[in-house]
């Protein structure tokens, strides 16, 4: 059995990383284990420790950093974010193809380790939508949602930088397309 491949799922906040992940969870067709990222910021409403994100103190969060634990970490916006190395090494040894659904800087982490990897950036119809998607969640003050979009500006900059961009003007065909792309991964 081949090692499973490592496959980025990246773009820039608000674009619908999470909701186009979940959908090809529930497309099918293609398999992987989704690397549930850790991260120092607090809970979302509806957010689940383990399943969402392994929400830990700042303090644990730099233990590990300092341990050489990550694949990739970056800070973002005052909180701290990174994939747990032991758990995507451990699946892809076993065959199992890993998804990691991070921000750009994490990304260029993974692409400069992972040169073999599956990089797909998820691009919005336009950065007015990306604007509204972003204030849409109501989770955050103006002067986070100012930091997000001029962040989001940068980010969608490096979408050069990916082998694969997909426009999520409809997250069904977005999933679609990135189901598609995984497949042809394996040939």
């Amino acid at each position: 059995m081949g090692k499973g491949s490592l496959i980025i799922l990246s773009g820039p906040s608000g674009v619908g990383k999470g909701t186009v992940r979940q959908k090809l969870e529930d497309l099918g067709g293609v398999s992987f284990y989704y690397s549930v990222s850790m991260t120092t910021r607090s809970p979302r409403p509806g957010e689940v420790d383990g399943r969402d994100y392994f929400f830990v103190t700042r303090e644990e969060f730099e233990k590990r950093v300092k341990d050489g634990k990550f694949l990739e970490w970056a800070e973002f916006v005052g909180n701290c974010y990174g994939t747990p190395k032991d758990v995507v090494d451990s699946y892809r040894e076993k065959g199992i193809d890993v998804l990691l659904e991070i921000e750009t800087n994490g990304a260029e982490q993974v692409m400069a380790k992972c040169p073999d990897a599956v990089s797909i950036f998820i691009v919005p119809p336009s950065f007015e939508a990306l604007e509204s998607r972003i204030r849409g969640r109501s989770t955050e003050d103006e002067a986070t949602i100012q930091r997000r979009l001029g962040k989001a500006r940068s980010e969608l900059e490096k979408a050069s930088q990916y082998k694969y961009v997909v426009l999520n003007d409809s997250v069904e065909r977005a999933a679609k397309e990135i189901a598609d792309i995984i497949s042809a991964s394996h040939r």
